[in-house]
């Protein structure tokens, strides 16, 4: 009953708050610039990088040999790790452009490249650019300069806008052909952007002698810090399942939010790895997808095998059919076919299993007992396989989703009989029923 009356509170208090989060335009244009734009960047990046630097500390002779083998080019291969993973900040400020472009019905080729643009403008010191390195500006366009991206590719957008609905644009008569009148519509918004930037990246330079991306990557340092933290990981992963279980999708919800400060931590253990420097980063992307939600947010997986095997014949029949899509790290059928959203019973083991998940985990990352994370894998990647990419090759990693599947079994177990139990009896209920 208590936790029914909880589940009541959350329902009425939190989800009306937390679903307009949710659906705030600028969090979800955040999320897609990295999930659809950055992702596919970070990946390819990531096996660059693992390619160039093989876990050698594992000693396993073929693994030595390729290290051998591919010393005399490392830095040539590094090339694939420092133009695609080094410049995702580039595919952010143009995917935040674009996206949310898309959600106001703007152009949004236009608004990703004006975003693009003055990005670039102010990652650049204000002095001779023919005598600025292009080395000495990548960490601004990679991990160092996300925030920066995410603020002007917001700010380009809202400005062109602006100019458009207030009618400040350059209006071309009837009969020009359309790209023609796209073209000088673009051209204010454009050049005052372009402006902007400029003058700012200038002053910024003039003033403190960096760039606006070192200013507030300054600024954002303490935050950087909080979010690798225990206590940051501990929060977010209730959030998720608190969301879940009112049905609403949580790694959505936290990951708009979150998703910079986590690249920015993968992005530093990357770079970390490859200059043979110490890694410290801990809560990244991976750390929730590939070690916390086994088989699907709330680590289901153990849950799909005791539904294979249950009295319960509805659960029996959720279980078959949850299990090739549990693979993948898919749960949808078993989230709202058992259900467990909005289930008093199996509310504590879904909220307690991925906590005691993130706690391990944090443990065995922070001791250094399981390598840590230098590459992002898709969430689809099945256990084990998912846990030795992340680490960069390391069994340890599946060894540490290995232990966190058991523990998600013992906890689970005594609330799933209860909950079999009481299907059970309803199901003989309504069997008598029919009967008579």
């Amino acid at each position: 009953m208590e936790n029914s009356k909880f589940m009541k509170w959350m329902e009425d208090n939190l989800m009306p708050v937390l679903g307009k989060l949710a659906q705030n335009i600028y969090l979800q244009s955040i999320r897609d610039a990295f999930c659809i734009f950055a992702l596919p960047l970070i990946i390819s990046g990531s096996i660059f990088l693992i390619i160039a630097n093989p876990p050698t500390a594992l000693g396993w002779g073929v693994i030595n040999a390729w290290n051998n083998a591919i010393t005399p080019i490392q830095s040539n291969i590094m090339i694939g790790f420092n133009l695609s993973f080094g410049i995702m900040a580039v595919a952010v400020a143009f995917g935040t452009a674009y996206s949310l472009a898309s959600r106001w019905d703007m152009d949004e080729a236009l608004c990703g490249m004006l975003s693009l643009i003055c990005f670039f403008i102010v990652c650049f010191p204000a002095s001779d650019i023919t005598k600025v390195q292009f080395g000495d500006i990548l960490n601004y366009l990679g991990g160092q300069g996300l925030f920066i991206a995410i603020i002007w590719g917001i700010l380009t957008t809202f400005i062109v806008k602006l100019f458009t609905k207030k009618g400040l644009v350059i209006k071309m008569p009837a009969g020009v052909p359309p790209y023609v009148v796209r073209t000088f519509s673009a051209l204010v918004p454009f050049f005052i952007m372009i402006t902007f930037s400029w003058a700012l990246e200038w002053i910024v330079w003039a003033n403190l002698h960096i760039t606006l991306p070192q200013l507030v990557l300054e600024v954002f340092k303490p935050l950087v810090a909080v979010s690798n933290s225990y206590p940051a990981a501990l929060i977010e992963i209730v959030l998720m399942m608190l969301l879940w279980s009112l049905g609403i999708h949580g790694m959505n919800v936290v990951s708009s939010v979150a998703y910079p400060f986590w690249t920015a931590q993968l992005a530093a253990n990357t770079a970390a790895r490859s200059a043979g420097t110490p890694m410290h980063g801990i809560i990244t992307e991976p750390f929730f997808h590939m070690f916390t939600h086994i088989g699907g947010s709330g680590l289901t997986w153990p849950l799909v095998i005791m539904f294979l095997f249950s009295a319960s014949k509805q659960l029996k029949s959720i279980g078959k059919i949850e299990l090739i899509p549990a693979i993948f790290n898919i749960n949808e059928p078993i989230m709202f076919g058992a259900p467990l959203v909005l289930n008093p019973i199996m509310f504590i083991p879904f909220i307690l299993s991925p906590v005691v998940a993130v706690t391990v985990n944090y443990i065995a990352f922070y001791s250094g007992i399981v390598p840590k994370i230098v590459m992002q894998p898709p969430f689809t990647v099945p256990v084990f396989f998912g846990g030795i990419i992340a680490t960069g090759g390391y069994w340890q990693g599946a060894a540490l989703q290995l232990v966190n599947l058991i523990l998600s079994a013992l906890i689970y177990f005594p609330f799933f009989k209860l909950f079999e139990k009481q299907l059970v009896i309803n199901e003989k209920k309504a069997e008598l029923e029919i009967e008579n």
